[in-house]
């Protein structure tokens, strides 16, 4: 058969296996939202932005209840029995080695943005501290150099993980070919809910999440790219290069989102990981090393000192007695779990993905560890890099950023740097594979989310849908100042996720104790899921009652 016949049958092939209710259920609600900020941008912002306001005002307290309790489960699930059970069969081996698979599940979990806010960040904090500090004072610049570790850390990849537990073990333990965040709640929901109309309006949510956050991403980082070629090859960033920029990184991630996962992610986060590895051993060598090691050192522990106060921290007496308030709980902590949240999906279904063959503990300490120390050395070199250039006097980048923007700003810190043209080029390349990978694996879970069933990789045609999808409608907004407005309508949306958060928590240790209790027999270290009722218990047949004799010996 021709080579035009296959790609036609694998075409139809990877179309007739569309899950449709929540293929098009997500698509009108992606372009419910979208075509009334393309056609009434400024109404459409002010309006999403009341609501931004009033999810924030009402639900702020939720969202920071929500990081906390993610971390708690983290630690109990590593400390459990259920930490100890096995990701796939027996002889199952990991599929991709330790590194490769830290690479992934980090140029996935977080892209391009930790770069940017890397450099950035500490300026909004020293401007804008906590605790009512006041600002550019000493204890203001400690926190400053702090903060952006504490949202990008552990309480972060706990909010992912949320996801990828009960997803992983579906898929992997109990054999579900269904990567859809429906499916991961059926041992509470039952599976004639989890299956009916309100099992598509998760889904369909948290699919306009995914797209919603991709599409902010894209604002962020072409931007970002375009304003680094312009400073490297000598010109003007304008609307063209910015098209070019987006049709350049649409590219490579459709590449590799037709290779999948090894030919494409695995082999572009590897890349990724060595070249962020060596910028940033760059800027330690040859920066100030003293300063970003002490200012790191002090500032891990800073976060470990405090993190139960800096999570819970919410500014209650803002406004009352006289009190000043400052909004910055609102505005940094909340809008960030609010915004992981509305990742959790995306980069939960991908860590579960690339997870089979290792323990669940192994999984949630290694994404914790890999994930928490990824983001913390961006932070600790590149922005106490920035802060060194800013104390010393060699360059007030606070105020290039308030006269101009965070992207000079953010390139201006590197023209400091010895051979800065190269580290500039190498920067724009990394960014560019950053935001390759984030987007393949967005196409990736979002084509295994809308299919029906998922063998080994959802169909290529599928995977190249959704990938073009992730960067003609955020193109179209990129030109109308509608991303922000966007970016935020994905985060009002991810309020029912907080209920869907506890529901997947509930889930996943429901289903895992009852399969341990069903076990004629486990043993540790390494525990594996060999037997299964004959009627799961979240059927109508089944039942959660576990008969004596079907008990592990000495197992109550």
């Amino acid at each position: 058969m021709s080579a035009s016949g296959d790609t036609t049958i694998n075409t139809k092939r990877a179309f007739s296996n569309i899950h449709k209710p929540i293929f098009f259920g997500s698509l009108a609600l992606l372009i419910a939202v979208t075509l009334p900020l393309i056609l009434f941008p400024e109404m459409g912002r002010v309006w999403v932005m009341v609501a931004q306001s009033f999810v924030t005002d009402n639900f702020g307290v939720l969202y920071q209840a929500m990081g906390i309790a993610s971390l708690g489960f983290m630690f109990y699930i590593i400390f459990s029995d259920i930490g100890q059970i096995k990701l796939g069969d027996a002889d199952s081996e990991p599929e991709f080695s330790l590194f490769s698979w830290g690479a992934m599940l980090f140029a996935a979990g977080i892209g391009g943005a930790v770069v940017f806010w890397g450099v950035v960040e500490w300026m909004y904090y020293l401007q804008s501290p906590p605790f009512h500090l006041e600002p550019f004072s000493e204890e203001a610049t400690a926190w400053a150099a702090t903060y952006g570790m504490f949202h990008w850390g552990p309480i972060a990849w706990s909010i992912y993980l949320v996801p990828a537990l009960p997803m992983a073990y579906f898929l992997h333990v109990r054999k579900h070919k269904v990567l859809r965040i429906s499916e991961a709640i059926r041992p509470v929901l039952g599976e004639r809910l989890a299956r009916s109309w309100l099992g598509n309006i998760i889904d369909v949510l948290f699919i306009f999440g995914m797209l919603g956050g991709g599409a902010t991403s894209l604002g962020i980082l072409v931007p970002l790219i375009n304003q680094g070629l312009g400073d490297v090859f000598d010109f003007t960033p304008n609307a063209v290069s910015q098209v070019g920029v987006l049709a350049g990184t649409t590219a490579l991630f459709a590449i590799s989102a037709w290779r999948g996962l090894k030919g494409g992610i695995e082999v572009l986060s590897d890349i990724n990981m060595y070249l962020g590895l060596g910028i940033l051993l760059f800027v330690l060598t040859v920066g100030p090393t003293v300063f970003i090691l002490d200012t790191g050192l002090n500032s891990i522990g800073l976060m470990l000192s405090n993190i139960i106060q800096m999570a819970t921290w919410t500014e209650p007496f803002g406004a009352l007695g006289g009190f000043e308030e400052t909004g910055f709980a609102k505005s940094w902590t909340v809008f960030y779990w609010a915004w992981w949240l509305v990742f959790a999906p995306t980069v939960g279904l991908f860590i579960a993905r690339i997870s089979k063959g290792r323990r669940i503990k192994t999984m949630v300490a290694g994404s914790l560890f890999f994930g928490s120390l990824g983001c913390a050395l961006f932070f600790i070199i590149l922005g106490n890099y920035g802060l060194y250039l800013q104390l010393s006097g060699t360059l007030d980048v606070i105020q290039i950023m308030n006269d101009q923007s965070a992207n000079v700003a953010f390139y201006a810190v590197l023209g400091q740097l010895p051979f800065s043209w190269l580290l500039t080029l190498a920067v724009v390349i990394l960014l560019s594979i950053f935001t390759a990978t984030t987007f393949d694996s967005i196409a990736y879970i979002l084509s295994s989310a809308a299919e029906k069933s998922v063998n080994k990789e959802p169909a290529r045609a599928h995977r190249l849908f959704w990938a073009f999808t992730l960067s003609f409608l955020p193109m179209s907004l990129l030109f109308l100042g509608g991303l922000e407005t966007l970016q935020t309508a994905s985060i009002v949306s991810g309020v029912p996720l907080l209920i869907i958060a506890v529901l997947l928590m509930v889930s996943m240790v429901r289903a895992a104790q009852y399969d341990l209790r069903y076990q004629p027999d486990y043993e540790e270290p390494e525990i594996n899921i060999e037997e299964f009722p004959e009627n799961d218990p979240w059927t109508e047949e089944g039942t959660w009652e576990v008969a004596e004799d079907e008990s592990p010996s000495g197992q109550t």
